[in-house]
């Protein structure tokens, strides 16, 4: 049978998600070397969406084959039992031969998280991006604004990256200020490699006040990662939720539910 994985997960230790021949600690061999003693056999993951080292996850969204046979509840307690305490399945399922936790993504979610102080935080400092100089979380979002729609991502396309194609559609961006943190939210059918951290580097000049809100259009016009902004860190950097389409029976994020028929009618480009 084919089970379906929600994971939760503080990225701050780890180099990154996926499993890497000469890097022990990463989220996926964790979690596959605990799945593997509840399953009595070796286990692969497929997640929805690949994290860089220091990023956070809400809810990952994974799948794999096993033909053991357990009550749902057991691979949740059994598997956290054989997990590091920074990282949580947080639900399971089973679900359908046709579902793929990559492929059947039709949006993603991203979220970061600025700090905007002028001292460091000593108990979110792994958690958030600290800018010590006042931020314009309005110009910000007025810049983002020109992101929406579909677009070539080029300019905020890491060098290396794998995606086939450079064309996304973003659904949402919103930018909220409470009290001295400011929150991104970013929903997309996908993302390029270092998307999110990109466009954030690009909003902070905004933000500042040392470039116009409508520099992000023609960053995005450009087509080239050299006139964009910096990388941003990626301490502040949270995969939010995946969502899938209804026929596969995975519950769906309240930030989903607005943006559902335009989703379901826009399939996803990975």
């Amino acid at each position: 049978m084919k089970l379906a994985l929600g994971v939760e997960y503080d990225g701050s230790r780890y180099h990154g998600w996926q499993r890497q021949k000469n890097t022990p600690l990463t989220v996926q061999q964790e979690v596959e070397k605990a799945l593997a003693v509840l399953a009595a056999h070796p286990v692969s993951v497929i997640c929805a969406g690949r994290t860089d080292a220091g990023v956070h996850a809400f809810e990952q969204v994974i799948h794999f084959e096993t033909d053991k046979v357990r009550e749902m509840h057991h691979w949740v307690l059994g598997t956290n039992a054989n997990l590091p305490g920074d990282i949580r399945i947080i639900w399971i399922k089973e679900v359908a031969d046709e579902f793929h936790a990559r492929y059947s993504a039709a949006a993603r979610y991203y979220r970061y998280e600025i700090l905007n102080r002028w001292v460091k935080s000593a108990l979110y400092r792994k958690h958030v991006s600290t800018i010590f100089l006042p931020l314009d979380s309005g110009l910000m979002q007025e810049g983002a604004n020109h992101l929406l729609g579909e677009h070539d991502f080029s300019s905020f396309r890491a060098h290396g990256c794998q995606a086939k194609s450079p064309i996304k559609r973003m659904h949402s961006i919103s930018i909220k200020r409470s009290s001295d943190k400011i929150t991104i939210d970013i929903i997309a059918n996908a993302f390029l490699h270092h998307m999110v951290r990109n466009i954030v580097g690009t909003l902070l000049p905004v933000a500042l006040g040392e470039k116009p809100a409508s520099w992000v259009r023609d960053v995005l016009e450009a087509k080239d990662r050299k006139v964009a902004g910096v990388t941003a860190v990626p301490n502040g950097l949270y995969f939010k939720g995946v969502y899938y389409p209804k026929r596969h029976g995975i519950d769906v994020l309240d930030a989903f539910k607005p943006l559902a028929d335009a989703i379901e009618n826009k399939p996803t480009v990975n």
